[in-house]
């Protein structure tokens, strides 16, 4: 006879208290129940008896801010017993001072401290803003004297940064120095009778900080004292844009220099009885230079005052003069000296250097040694144009080419190939930047600060310390 299986049966078997029945899995479950808020507790406890704070924090700070981890008080003030949940601007000025750009001329509030520079995200460098932080203003820039004379609707570089200002609007070069980049960038003769050489860029142009030796220098040109300002370590004022820390020397272009760049291929000789050139300054030590060569070299040959005309020298629309002629030691040294300079101003610094018209050396028909004589010469020298050799074409911007050291500089600065002319300007234009400067991880930083600057630099102010270190607080060392 089969068995009946009904439910009620089924259910006998089952025993119901099972439930109740202690088991591994329930006793650690029972423990951790226990256990983990006991440490909590114990934990919590022990950092408040160690007064250290860091239970409270929600996240660790900046390296520049990591001594601070344990002093909560430093930056978050305390009222009534508890901490203020943003930093306060009072504490961070206590020990940075951070003037404020174009203070009194933004419609807008002056964001505080902690808005741009959000600490406890780990070791960060907290200098590096957001574009958002940025485009609270430059999004709809506003100003108190009306309409602003910048980009009034910047997000990031790839939202609304218009081209640099420098190629706008057909921006020339001021400079006088008279260059032609193509040729220079091409196979070129090294002197009047010197080898073919190729030179590089940085051949010319070079930061301070570099300390290499200039191949097309002249070392006597180097360390010669000139009238003008030639200190290559000064050049370059400190600019606002730069911050509080010093600079390296290697992020900006120093202004070429005669003496290291072009000397050994431009002689600057004016005699054939002379293998010198003559200083490469103003006219009037280019004057005084050569007035002493010729009178100490006419003193130690007196037999070169018999001055025999040379025909193939007579100059049309000028009397010729006597065949044989005896000069005195002064008149021979002026006649020199005359001719020297002829050959000086009408070609050999006018190649490079912008003069004016002024008649040369009208003074040779007075007595040499007198007064008049040498007032008149002093007169009739050329006035040389002022370089205007553009030292920054960023001016509300920084750039390091040091940053940039692995790129050729024709990389950057295609147009050096094939310009022609002195006013042109041979900066890339932010089309260029953009193809290494742009968001994602194959790409190098783009965000606003990588440029720019909030803080103008130059309004800073001296911070008397106050901080003490949190070592000699507790008498460690």
């Amino acid at each position: 006879m089969a068995r009946t299986r009904t439910t009620k049966k089924l259910a006998q078997r089952i025993d119901l208290n099972y439930f109740k029945r202690p088991t591994p899995y329930k006793r650690a479950k029972l423990w951790l129940s226990v256990l983990v808020p006991l440490l909590a507790l114990g934990w919590i406890a022990w950092r408040g008896i160690s007064s250290d704070s860091r239970v409270y924090s929600n996240g660790r700070m900046s390296e520049p801010h990591a001594v601070l981890e344990k002093q909560c008080a430093v930056c978050h003030l305390q009222k009534a017993g508890e901490f203020s949940s943003k930093a306060a601007d009072a504490a961070c000025l206590a020990c940075h001072d951070g003037p404020i750009h174009h203070e009194n001329e933004i419609k807008v509030a002056v964001p505080a401290c902690a808005t741009c520079h959000g600490e406890h995200r780990g070791r960060i460098d907290i200098k590096a803003a957001s574009p958002p932080s940025c485009a609270e203003c430059h999004g709809n820039l506003r100003t108190e004297s009306g309409p602003a004379t910048y980009a009034a609707h910047v997000e990031t570089l790839e939202n609304g940064h218009p081209e640099f200002a420098i190629l706008r609007a057909g921006t020339k070069d001021p400079g006088t120095i008279q260059l032609n980049h193509a040729i220079h960038m091409k196979p070129i003769r090294r002197g009047p009778n010197g080898p073919i050489v190729q030179l590089d860029c940085d051949d010319c142009h070079r930061p301070a900080g570099m300390n290499r030796e200039w191949p097309y220098g002249d070392k006597a040109y180097i360390l010669a004292a000139t009238s003008y300002f030639r200190n290559l370590s000064e050049v370059l004022p400190r600019s606002a844009l730069w911050g509080p820390k010093p600079l390296a020397g290697r992020e900006t272009m120093m202004p070429p220099q005669f003496a290291t760049a072009c000397a050994a291929c431009h002689l600057l000789t004016f005699d054939k009885r002379f293998d010198v050139g003559v200083p490469h300054d103003k006219p009037e030590v280019v004057h005084a230079f050569l007035i002493k060569e010729f009178r100490a070299y006419i003193a130690t040959h007196p037999n070169e005052v018999h001055v025999v005309r040379d025909p193939n020298r007579n100059l049309t629309g000028k009397p010729q003069q006597a065949e044989v002629r005896i000069l005195t030691p002064a008149q021979w040294a002026a006649e020199r000296t005359s001719d020297a300079e002829e050959l000086l101003w009408r070609k050999t610094c006018r190649q490079c250097h912008v003069l004016d018209e002024t008649p040369v050396n009208s003074a040779v028909t007075r007595i040499p040694n007198s007064i008049e004589a040498q007032q008149e010469m002093a007169n009739s020298l050329p006035k040389v144009a002022e370089a205007r050799i553009t030292q920054r074409w960023f001016p509300h911007a920084k750039f390091d080419h040091d940053a940039h050291r692995g790129f050729s500089c024709a990389g950057c600065h295609p147009k050096a190939l094939t310009s022609k002319e002195t006013s042109d300007v041979l900066v890339p234009g932010i089309e260029n930047c953009k193809t290494c400067h742009a968001p994602g991880p194959e790409h190098a930083e783009s965000r606003c600060f990588e440029c720019h600057t909030y803080h103008d630099w130059s309004k800073r102010k001296e911070v008397k310390p106050t901080f003490t270190l949190p070592g000699l607080q507790t008498g460690g060392r």
